[in-house]
C-alpha cells in the first residue's frame, strides 16, 4: 500500500485505455525497422524484444494497482485476485511465444508469432473490463475517506454525543466540522491537523458513543471503537457536567469505565467541557464522588475548558501534546533498543587526587587587557572608540602613521617633503657615494695586479662555492636544458629510491648485511651490457661502411676515421661532401639493447600473432576520402525493380545472331522525396547474346 495514504492511489484505467497505454509504449520504446535481408537471429531478437517489453509493461501497470490498494477483507479483493491471475496468464503467454520465436525461420513467421502473442495478451486484458471499472469506483470511494497516518502524533476525541467534541476540534485545528445542537451530528471520522513545537499533529474527531454492549453498537459507533483500539494516541474523553447533552453525569462516568480497557497503554485526559455553565466545584456530592473516582486513577489527568468562551482551550491542547510526548519518550526508554544502546555507552568521571582547591589563574596583563568599561577612565581605548569620536563610519579614516617605528615618536606626524634642496626626495643619494665607488675600484685593481683572483683558494669563502664553481659550462648548460624539458614533470621521479644493484648493495652493506652475491650479480650484468653495447656498435659501423663506402671490389669508399675524434660510446666518421671540398663529422645513432615492442613474447610466431591482433584492433585513418563506417548512410528499404529491354541489332556478317542489351533502372526513395533514377548503360554491362535459327523471328526493337 502507498505510504502517503488512500488519496495517493493512482486512477485505474479502463481495459481499452490499458491496452492503448501498453501498446503505444511498446511502439515508442522499441525499434520499428526490420528487413527481410537481415540475419534470422537479428529478426528473432527484434520480435522477442517486443514481446518481452509488452509483458514487462503489463507487469508494471498491474503490479502498481495491486500494491497501491490496501489489503482489507472486503469485496474488492476479488477484483484484485482477478488482476493477479491476469498478470500470471500474461507472463505465461509471453514465455510460451518467446520460446516459439527462438525457432522462427523467416521474417513472416516471426511477425505472425509476435502478433499472436500481443493479441492473446490483449484478449486477457479485455476480459478484465469489469474488475478494472469496479476498482476505479473503489478508489474514488477510498479517496473520499479521511487520511489517517497511524505512525504520527495523534489526539483522539471521544465521549457521549453532543458534549462539544467537534467544537473543540474546530477551535484547535483548521478543520471545519459541522456542529449542530442535536446528537450524532458527526457520523464518521474527521481528521484535522495542528502544529505544536514545530511538529505536525493530527486530531481525530470520533462519533458519539452510547453506553451499551459492543454487540449492540452500530457502524457509526464502531468507527470510534476501532480508532481507539488500533491507533497509538492520546485520548481526550469529553464530559458535559451541565447535562445539556441529554445524558447524566453518572451515565457519562459509566461509559468511561466501560471503554477504559481501550485506553491501556495510552495517556488519558478527562476534559470537563462547558465550564461556563457548570464547573466541577458546583456538582452535588454523588456526582462529585463519581468524578473523583475517575481522577483518582494514576494515568488520568483532569483539565477544564469552554469552547464557547474559549477558556482553557489552549491549555487542553498543550497539556495533551505534552502528555503524549512524555509518553512516547517513556515508551522508548522502556524498550529493548534503548537498553542495547545504553549498554554501549560509558561515562567516565574523573576522581580528584587530593582535597586542594585549584582556582583558575588569569595573569594580570590579560586581566588588564580584558578590561573594557565605558565608565572606567583607565580602560583601554579601542579603534572603535576613536572612530566614534571622529565622526563614525564613512567619515573616519584610520591613521597609519601612528605605527611608524622612528627614533622619536614626535616625528610620526611630520609631513614628508617631496622636494628638498632643489632635488626630488625620491632621488636623494649619499653625497660621498662617488668617492666610495672610486675607492672600491682602486682596491679591485690592486687585488687583480697582485694575483689575488688567480688562486682559487682565495676566491671562495666556503666549500659549497668552490664545488659549485667546479662545474663546467657544458654541465651547467646540460642541467639548464634538462630543467627546461622536465618543467612539466614531477620533481621526484615515480621510482624514487634505489634503482641500481650498486646502490642497493651499498645501502645493505651500510646496514650490516652481506651483499657478496648482489655485487657479483651486478658485475656480471655490467660485463654483459658492455659486451652487448660493443657488439651493437660494431654492427652499426659495419653496416654504414657497407652502405656508404663499400663497392663490389671491397674498397672502403671515400671516408676514413679521424684519430682522436672517435669515442667508444659515440663512434664518428669523417666523410667528404658531394662538392668535394668540405669534410664533416657524422655520428651514428645509439641502437637500443632490446626491442621493447617484442619484450615478453616467446618466439617469432607469437610476435607475428601479436602484430596481427594489433592491426585488427587499430584502424588506420581513411586517407582516400572514402565512405567509412562512421559516415551516415541512408540505405534503400525499397525493392529494386529492373526493367529488361531487349533491343536487337543484327550483325553484318552473321545475320542470324541478335545482340540483346539489358537496361536496369533502380528507383530509390530518399527522405526528401526526390526521385533519383540511376541508369546502367550497355557499355557498363556484359552483353547477353541470343542465337536464333532464323533471324526473321526477332524483330527490331522487340520488347519482351
Amino acid at each position: 500500500m502507498a505510504t502517503k495514504g488512500l488519496k495517493a492511489i493512482a486512477p485505474v484505467p479502463t481495459a481499452n485505455d490499458f491496452l492503448d497505454i501498453v501498446l503505444s509504449k511498446t511502439q515508442r520504446k522499441t525499434p520499428t525497422v526490420i528487413h527481410k535481408n537481415f540475419k534470422i537471429s537479428r529478426i528473432r531478437n527484434f520480435y522477442m524484444r517486443k514481446v518481452k517489453f509488452t509483458q514487462d509493461s503489463f507487469e508494471e501497470k498491474l503490479a502498481a494497482i495491486l500494491e497501491e490498494f490496501p489489503i482489507l477483507d472486503n469485496h474488492y479483493k476479488l477484483a484484485l485476485g482477478q488482476l493477479r491471475t491476469a498478470r500470471h496468464l500474461i507472463d505465461q503467454v509471453a514465455k510460451d511465444y518467446v520460446r516459439l520465436l527462438k525457432f522462427g525461420d523467416s521474417l513472416y513467421r516471426c511477425k505472425q508469432l509476435k502478433r499472436a502473442a500481443l493479441g492473446r495478451m490483449a484478449t486477457i486484458m479485455r476480459r478484465q473490463k469489469d474488475p478494472l471499472a469496479y476498482l476505479e469506483q473503489v478508489r474514488q470511494h477510498l479517496s473520499r475517506l479521511p487520511s489517517i497516518d497511524p505512525n504520527t502524533r495523534t489526539l483522539i476525541i471521544c465521549g457521549y454525543p453532543n458534549v462539544g467534541k467537534s467544537s473543540f476540534m474546530n477551535k484547535v485545528t483548521r478543520a471545519d466540522v459541522d456542529v449542530q445542537p442535536y446528537a450524532f451530528t458527526t457520523k464518521s471520522l474527521f481528521v484535522g491537523h495542528l502544529d505544536y513545537k514545530y511538529l505536525r499533529w493530527q486530531v481525530i474527531d470520533t462519533p458519539g458513543i452510547l453506553d451499551h454492549p459492543l454487540e449492540e453498537m452500530n457502524t457509526i459507533e464502531m468507527q470510534s471503537i476501532t480508532a481507539l483500539a488500533h491507533i497509538r494516541c492520546c485520548v481526550l474523553y469529553f464530559m458535559d457536567l451541565s447535562e445539556q447533552c441529554g445524558y447524566t453525569v453518572e451515565a457519562q462516568c459509566k461509559l468511561f469505565h466501560s471503554i477504559k480497557p481501550l485506553f491501556s497503554g495510552k495517556p488519558v485526559l478527562l476534559v470537563i467541557n462547558k465550564i461556563d455553565i457548570m464547573r466541577p466545584e458546583q456538582l452535588g456530592a454523588t456526582d462529585a464522588a463519581l468524578l473523583a473516582e475517575i481522577t483518582a486513577m494514576d494515568d488520568v489527568k483532569m483539565v477544564q475548558a469552554s469552547c464557547y468562551s474559549e477558556e482553557g482551550v489552549m491549555d487542553v491542547k498543550n497539556t495533551a501534546c505534552e502528555a503524549l510526548l512524555a509518553h512516547r519518550v517513556e515508551t522508548k526508554l522502556k524498550g529493548s533498543k534503548f537498553n542495547s544502546v545504553a549498554n554501549r555507552i560509558h561515562v567516565a568521571v574523573p576522581k580528584p587526587r587530593d582535597d586542594v582547591v585549584r582556582e583558575p589563574f588569569i595573569p594580570e596583563a590579560v586581566q588588564d587587557r580584558r578590561k573594557y568599561d565605558k565608565d572606567d577612565p583607565d580602560r583601554r581605548k579601542l579603534e572603535r572608540d576613536i572612530e566614534n569620536e571622529e565622526g563614525g563610519a564613512g567619515v573616519y579614516n584610520i591613521n597609519l602613521k601612528k605605527n611608524y617605528l622612528l627614533a622619536n615618536d614626535e616625528w610620526k606626524q611630520d609631513r614628508i617633503p617631496e622636494i628638498m634642496d632643489g632635488k626630488n626626495i625620491a632621488d636623494f643619494i649619499d653625497p660621498d657615494i662617488v668617492e666610495k665607488l672610486e675607492a672600491l675600484e682602486r682596491e679591485e685593481e690592486r687585488l687583480e695586479a697582485e694575483g689575488f683572483y688567480e688562486s682559487e683558494e682565495d676566491m671562495f669563502d666556503s666549500d659549497d662555492e668552490r664545488e659549485a664553481a667546479e662545474l663546467s659550462k657544458a654541465q651547467k648548460s646540460r642541467l639548464i636544458s634538462q630543467e627546461k624539458s622536465n618543467k612539466n614533470y614531477p620533481k621526484l621521479p615515480r621510482t624514487a629510491g634505489l634503482r641500481t644493484l650498486s646502490e642497493m648493495s651499498a645501502k645493505l652493506t651500510a646496514a650490516g648485511l652481506d651483499t657478496t652475491k648482489i655485487q657479483e650479480r651486478a658485475q656480471m650484468l655490467a660485463k654483459a651490457q658492455a659486451a652487448l653495447r660493443k657488439r651493437k656498435r660494431d654492427e652499426t659501423v659495419d653496416a654504414e661502411m657497407a652502405d656508404e663506402g663499400g663497392d663490389d671490389d671491397g674498397n672502403e669508399g671515400d671516408w676514413m676515421d679521424v684519430d682522436g675524434d672517435r669515442d667508444e660510446d659515440t663512434p664518428k666518421k669523417k666523410r667528404k661532401s658531394e662538392t668535394g671540398g668540405a669534410v664533416t663529422l657524422k655520428s651514428t645513432k645509439r641502437v637500443p639493447a632490446s626491442n621493447r615492442q617484442v619484450a615478453g613474447l616467446r618466439d617469432a610466431t607469437q610476435v607475428a600473432k601479436a602484430i596481427q591482433l594489433r592491426n585488427l584492433s587499430q584502424r588506420h585513418r581513411n586517407r582516400m576520402a572514402k565512405a567509412g563506417e562512421a559516415d551516415r548512410a541512408i540505405k534503400s528499404k525499397m525493392a529494386t525493380k529492373t526493367f529488361v529491354c531487349w533491343k536487337t541489332k543484327r550483325r553484318q556478317d552473321r545475320p542470324e545472331i541478335a545482340i540483346c542489351y539489358i537496361f536496369s533502372l533502380r528507383i530509390t526513395l530518399l527522405p526528401s522525396s526526390h526521385l533519383i533514377a540511376n541508369t546502367i548503360y550497355p557499355s557498363q554491362l556484359k552483353f547477353k547474346s541470343k542465337t536464333t535459327k532464323s533471324g526473321n523471328n526477332i524483330k527490331k526493337n522487340d520488347t519482351r
